[in-house]
């Protein structure tokens, strides 16, 4: 479980996140969403390590995060796997390569060993037939597929994405739903998706923090999400007219 609280960061005088408590729960997908400027990647980025808060404290299974030393959280950081919103991945290496790559920066296992896992993860995610090709040889959502793979080889505790269904096109995008969704259970992960795309709310959003303007505005499931009064979650999850559809009709049934 990861849990923050009273997180505060500004850059100058400007104060990006507003007091923000939350828990991300573990076995579950944990979506964070937000218009664009509302904090959500501030608030990843200091998940992760990548910005210091200015005040408040990140917990991890009760560890806290903020207060430890560099080689402390350079130890913490192995229990972590990032996909990133472009797939990241190294050109000059296949596929299998890539995969490779954490195991060998931070694995003890031997050559054999490396390859074995790295394959295991691309069974997982269907693409171990592409193995052998390189990151240009194949499609964006193929590549998405890889990060993720590549993401989990090292089997970690906390899953963070940044956008991941971000330039694909809608089956794609339920495909990388699908697979985060159920990779979050398999591996008892606690897994957190920065995103954009209301069919992720919908569909794999078992908790969900709705950030306006640095402030925590909402927390809920996908289902509490139907019955939501904060108008401006609505007006964020329900602007285009299929979703006010869903809404109605959900309305209507109860």
């Amino acid at each position: 479980m990861i849990e923050i609280k009273h997180l505060c960061k500004s850059f100058g005088d400007k104060e990006v996140l507003k007091d923000i408590n939350a828990v991300f729960e573990d076995g579950k997908t944990n979506l964070i969403i937000g218009q664009s400027g509302s904090g959500k990647t501030v608030l990843m980025k200091n998940l992760v390590g990548l910005l210091t808060p200015t005040s408040g404290d990140v917990l991890y299974d009760g560890r806290n995060f903020v207060g430890m030393s560099k080689k402390e959280k350079v130890f913490m950081r192995r229990e972590m796997g990032m996909i990133f919103q472009s797939a990241a991945l190294f050109d000059s290496l296949s596929v299998l390569e890539n995969v490779m790559f954490p195991l060998d920066m931070f694995s003890t296992m031997n050559y054999r060993e490396r390859v074995h896992r790295a394959q295991e993860c691309l069974d997982r995610v269907n693409l171990i037939d592409a193995q052998n090709k390189f990151p240009g040889e194949i499609s964006g959502g193929m590549q998405k597929r890889v990060a993720i793979a590549r993401a989990i080889v090292l089997n970690p505790k906390y899953l963070f994405c940044d956008e991941p269904n971000s330039g694909l096109d809608p089956h794609t995008s339920l495909v990388i739903d699908e697979l985060l969704s159920s990779i979050t259970k398999d591996f008892g992960m606690t897994t957190i998706i920065n995103t954009h795309d209301m069919n992720s709310v919908l569909g794999i959003g078992e908790n969900i923090i709705f950030i306006y303007q640095g402030h925590k505005e909402w927390q809920g499931t996908k289902d509490d999400v139907m019955g939501a009064t904060n108008e401006r979650l609505n007006d964020l999850v329900f602007a285009s007219e299929l979703f006010k559809k869903v809404k109605r009709a959900e309305m209507g049934n109860k």
